[in-house]
């Protein structure tokens, strides 16, 4: 009986001593990238709100996009001074190290630089003025005052406590019928898309593919696959695009920290990752595939980059951002405004045409709202770098949505002429509930 006192005693001396044990201090690694994290979000939100006529602060987007990030990251940034100066961001991280830096560049937005550099950065005129495509306002055709209720319960917390909306804008054929913006925001503030961006990236591939230069079912182009006997080579565009390329990568979601805060060029790890299982058996949501199939049509850029498209859609404040290594991160780095996602929206509910010109080939809206292939569970399908929302009852069964981190949504209702645009800051844990928001908002436009 003593020894299994004693060791009773000795174990609880030891779980004592293990929970009074300080936590462990974040590695150098974490420290860098939450750094990266801050410089690249103050620049972007900076400095492309400038470009697009708006203004934010630094105050301003601590309190919105800095708040409730990824946990590992979230008390780091909170605590890092960041040092805006012309067109360079920093923020300090180490004793021995130079600081992250964030570089603006006109056109282009922001990149985050690798840890570790340190160059002068020379100050680059903006080029002056700016366009903007006009929409037509007017009354909503149904019930305007169940429309004004639901736009007021975007912005209030009824579609989830906790959430943070900062603008609501709704279009029936053609027109802005709602439209409302949360303190600091505005038609002219761009806000980081996340993975809106991937469905802008399918819509820039669908660009490719009506001009001849692309084909979804070809295999994807990637130089690093050439290898004689490279499985990888067999991976199509189209099973890039519907996440079913069957690689693995470093986590199991959508988590590409080091591409994007890290300074790593997506050239540099998105075309190292094995396959897990063979292309077009496995669903699995990755920003790696987005990423890979972006850069298969990268040599269209030369003569076609993002920025052309966004024009021919009126989409003056949008700008697709790179890695330094001038790779663009069509997965989720680009900046834009609710007006312009509204305007993407609109080429969907007019199928691909723009002012009678065709933008996309004919068939495209029916391509991406397709569920060829494995599905994901839950509430959505997923078609082709869009979700589907075929399974919400009270919702038009053709209705697709672009969905991003912290509350990014664009609901495009095709035959019913609508676009919904959600954007977002939600802390992370706090999810607007945007299929409940869309039938309510539906509701009232009938």
């Amino acid at each position: 009986m003593r020894i299994l006192i004693l060791a009773a005693a000795a174990t609880l001396a030891a779980t004592s001593s293990f929970a009074q044990t300080p936590p462990t201090a974040p590695t150098p690694a974490v420290r860098s990238m939450a750094a990266g994290y801050k410089a690249l979000t103050v620049c972007s939100a900076l400095r492309n709100a400038e470009a697009a006529g708006g203004s934010r602060t630094v105050a301003s987007v601590e309190a919105n996009e800095l708040v409730g990030i990824y946990p590992e990251l979230d008390g780091l940034v909170r605590e890092m001074p960041v040092d805006v100066s012309g067109d360079r961001t920093s923020v300090a991280w180490d004793e021995t190290m130079p600081p992250r830096i964030a570089i603006f560049r006109p056109g282009k937005g922001c990149v985050i630089m690798p840890v570790g550099w340190d160059q002068p950065v020379t100050s680059v005129v903006p080029p002056a003025g700016r366009s903007e495509r006009e929409f037509a306002v007017g009354d909503p055709n149904g019930n305007a005052a169940l429309v004004d209720e639901t736009l007021e319960g975007a912005f209030v917390g009824r579609y989830g406590d906790g959430t943070n909306t900062t603008a609501v804008l709704v279009l029936q054929d053609n027109r802005i019928v709602a439209e409302q913006y949360g303190d600091g925001f505005g038609p002219h503030t761009p806000q980081r898309t996340w993975s809106v961006g991937k469905s802008l990236a399918g819509t820039i591939v669908g660009a490719a593919v009506q001009r001849g230069e692309a084909d979804v079912n070809a295999r994807a182009a990637i130089a690093d696959w050439g290898h004689e006997g490279d499985p990888r080579a067999a991976i199509t565009l189209d099973q890039l695009i519907r996440m079913a390329s069957g690689l693995t990568s470093d986590t199991a979601g959508n988590r590409t920290d080091a591409l994007y805060f890290g300074g790593v060029g997506i050239d540099e790890q998105a075309t190292t990752w094995p396959l897990i299982t063979r292309p077009g058996t496995r669903f699995r949501y990755a920003n790696n595939d987005i990423l890979l199939a972006v850069l298969g049509i990268a040599p269209t850029f030369a003569d076609h980059p993002p920025a052309e498209l966004f024009r021919t859609l009126g989409m003056y404040d949008t700008v697709a951002e790179t890695d330094w290594r001038g790779n663009y991160m069509l997965s989720s780095q680009v900046w834009s405004t609710a007006r312009d996602l509204a305007r993407f929206g609109q080429l969907y509910v007019d199928d691909g045409m723009v002012d009678g010109v065709r933008v996309l080939p004919e068939g495209w809206r029916d391509y991406v709202s397709t569920p060829s292939g494995p599905q994901p569970e839950g509430d959505q399908g997923y078609g082709a770098t869009f979700w589907l929302m075929n399974r919400s009852e009270g919702i038009p069964a053709d209705t697709i949505s672009a969905n991003g981190n912290r509350g990014q949504y664009v609901i495009i209702v095709p035959s019913r002429r609508i676009v919904i645009v959600r954007r977002g800051e939600d802390p992370a844990g706090k999810r607007f509930d945007f299929i409940a928001f869309t039938r309510d908002m539906l509701a009232g436009l009938e």
